[in-house]
């Protein structure tokens, strides 16, 4: 839980923590996405898909370093 003063902080820490959920859910549903096309002509659509999921997971890694400096 965090440390900082202020509702503001606790309301930011609560928002993050929902967020990092929603967003690493999506993730794991592109990664799925992904799976039916993989070996087929339709490798383009996968290199989409990937490119996304990695995406993702960059903001899902952004988000988890702020909710590690509120806690401080």
């Amino acid at each position: 839980m965090p440390s900082g003063p202020g509702p503001d902080t606790a309301r930011a820490f609560a928002e993050l923590s929902v967020m990092i959920d929603a967003l690493d859910g999506l993730r794991s549903r592109a990664a799925s996405l992904a799976e039916p096309f993989l070996g087929t002509e339709r490798e383009d659509v996968v290199t989409a898909v990937h490119e996304a999921e990695r995406s993702i997971l960059m903001a899902v890694r952004a988000m988890q370093r702020a909710l590690k400096t509120l806690e401080r």
